[in-house]
């Protein structure tokens, strides 16, 4: 690799040649600051909080921006710079609500946090004009307060370049610039698809989830409800960041016991309907093998791909698999199989999810998703959301001793706990359907050819004669890339996995929020992903068939995988929708 000689306060460095100062720095283990950059993504430099000084250059520069030559002299930290980073602070407060005190990013966000490294105060001494907006809740899943927004464009870039949706940028011009949709549409008129990724790289308040817990309090304090929650696989992985704990740490034991403390009557884990999805879709796929149905299937468990599907693939909902999300799957047979068992009249169960996804709330309340007449699922909340109700009940994380989840619901395999990371849903699948197809134990469990964080994967297995053909890809600018070569003919699978978030769940609209300066240089995805893939390898049962519990519900309810019952609490259907 070919090097230039610096010197960054003084300290000489050698840098990778076309590096920015802003990479430079860290090789001197400075952290120059930033608001608006997003490694790969969103490199403007519009927000001006990175400027350094550079000798012979006739004023500050942005260092995100800015490449490294020879010879080159920076000073990260003069009076200079120290005081244009805090004038513009200061700019940006002064058009900026500063209700800090109930704003949900309060002690976690980025501007906050560099306001008080420079000392400002709230009271902004820069008073004039200030622009006032109107919040926009019209989307399903989150809201948008312009009144925050800081134009960093960090959301419009992932949403255009990560996401390839683009429903959001800026509109006016000048001083009356805001974050909007065309036709200053609001959000949920638009093409959205609910992925939250825009919220996960926002550095303020101005995005954010609607919040349910209120509801969900609610629903706890009445004696009539009999209240559930569920929990992805993901949430053990990422819910310890909201009470300090590193990225990457396993929480599962003490996040079941504040669950109870919160009052729930009833802890489940969704990693048991991710083996029921399993089952199904499992079986849904050799059915279409062997009996000519509409390949690739393509499966349905990130409601923000479906969503993403119907509007920009609209001719392939039919390559969609038909089973519900494991979070659907779990409250229809929570409210069927589990309420005929336990005798309690659905109507009175109360259904809570805790989900890594914001496009969750958008599913709960889609079409055929109310298997019993009710609605299978009530509410879904995220980490996050999970993260503050804990805080409000004034329990304390991190002295909690481990707890199991509740039986029978509470069982689940090593196949269904990977569903969090992209590639997991593709993995698990596998090991059932080849061992269905060939009447024969695998070897090995392990499909490392469709692990990883890249964002398309592909692999060929042999199994029983035949080579199946799948495709993995994660974040939905990925996923258009894959499907336009299959429409185009360009490539053939028999089998592909779409996860709507880069990385897969782990890495979903939901999860804890982490800022720029820690998201560009850690692998926030991997990290979690291998909480899930420790899990499985510890686990005494890796196949979703294996679960005991799941062959009881097939035994003694369903029937069999695809049965009339099967299809009637487990399946769905999908809309051809438009792009607006």
């Amino acid at each position: 690799m070919e090097t230039v000689n610096i010197k960054i306060n003084g300290a000489d460095i050698a840098a990778p040649k076309g590096s920015t100062i802003l990479e430079a720095a860290r090789l001197a283990h400075i952290d120059i600051p930033t608001l608006c950059f997003l490694k790969e993504i969103n490199e403007i430099g519009a927000c001006r909080i990175c400027v350094v000084e550079v000798k012979g250059a006739r004023s500050l520069v942005a260092s995100c921006v800015y490449p490294v030559n020879e010879g080159m002299e920076i000073w990260t930290n003069t009076p200079k710079v120290l005081d244009s980073r805090k004038r513009t602070l200061e700019l940006i407060l002064s058009d900026h609500d500063k209700k800090c005190l109930s704003c949900v990013r309060s002690g976690n966000c980025e501007l906050q946090t560099l306001s008080k490294a420079f000392g400002i105060e709230d009271d902004s001494k820069f008073k004039g004009e200030e622009n006032h907006f109107e919040v926009d809740y019209s989307a399903a899943h989150m809201y948008r307060d312009n009144n925050k927004c800081i134009l960093c464009r960090r959301c419009t870039a992932v949403c255009e370049k990560t996401q390839a949706v683009g429903v959001i940028g800026p509109n006016e011009r000048g001083f009356k610039t805001m974050i909007g949709s065309a036709f200053d549409m609001g959000l949920g008129e638009t093409s959205c698809v609910s992925c939250g990724q825009c919220i996960a790289v926002c550095p303020t308040g101005a995005l954010t989830e609607k919040d349910m817990t209120k509801e969900v309090f609610a629903a706890i304090a009445d004696p009539k409800k009999h209240v559930i929650v569920q929990t992805a696989p993901s949430v053990r992985a990422g819910l310890g960041e909201e009470f300090g704990y590193p990225i990457g740490t396993n929480v599962e034991g003490k996040m079941v016991a504040a669950l109870r403390h919160l009052g729930f009557d009833k802890v489940f884990d969704t990693d048991f309907a991710a083996d029921l999805t399993i089952m199904e879709e499992a079986h849904e796929f050799l059915d279409r093998v062997q009996n000519g149905g509409v390949l690739p299937l393509i499966t349905s468990c990130s409601p923000g791909w479906v969503k993403y599907c119907e509007h920009y693939f609209p001719d392939m909902t039919e390559n969609l698999s038909s089973c519900k999300s494991p979070q659907q799957m779990f409250g229809a047979t929570a409210k069927s199989y589990y309420a005929e068992k336990m005798g309690i009249d659905p109507k009175d169960i109360y259904m809570v999810s805790i989900m890594p996804c914001t496009a969750k709330k958008f599913e709960i309340g889609r079409d055929d998703q109310d298997a019993t007449g009710f609605a299978d699922v009530d509410a879904a909340l995220t980490v996050r959301e999970l993260g503050r109700m804990i805080e409000k009940a004034g329990i304390n994380f991190l002295s909690l001793p481990d707890e199991e989840f509740d039986s029978p619901l509470g069982m689940s395999t090593g196949a269904s706990v990977i569903f969090g990371a992209t590639g997991g849903v593709m993995e698990a699948a596998l090991r059932t359907a080849v061992e269905t197809l060939t009447g024969e134990e695998l070897p090995s469990l392990d499909f490392t050819e469709v692990r990883g964080t890249k964002g398309i994967k592909e692999a060929t297995y042999n199994v029983a004669g035949m080579d199946v053909k799948v495709a993995v890809a994660s974040g939905l600018s990925n996923a258009k890339e894959l499907l336009t070569k299959v429409k185009n003919g360009e490539a053939d699978y028999h089998f592909i996995e779409i996860m709507g978030c880069p990385g897969g769940c782990v890495n979903g609209g939901g999860m804890p929020q982490v800022p720029g300066n820690v998201r560009n240089y850690t692998d926030v995805r991997a990290l979690r992903a291998k909480v899930l893939y420790d899990l499985d390898s510890s686990m005494p049962m890796r196949k979703s068939h294996e679960n005991p519990a799941i062959k009881e519900l097939y035994d003694n309810f369903l029937g069999k995988p695809g049965s009339h019952k099967a299809h009637e609490l487990l399946h769905t259907t999908y809309v051809k929708r438009t792009v607006n």
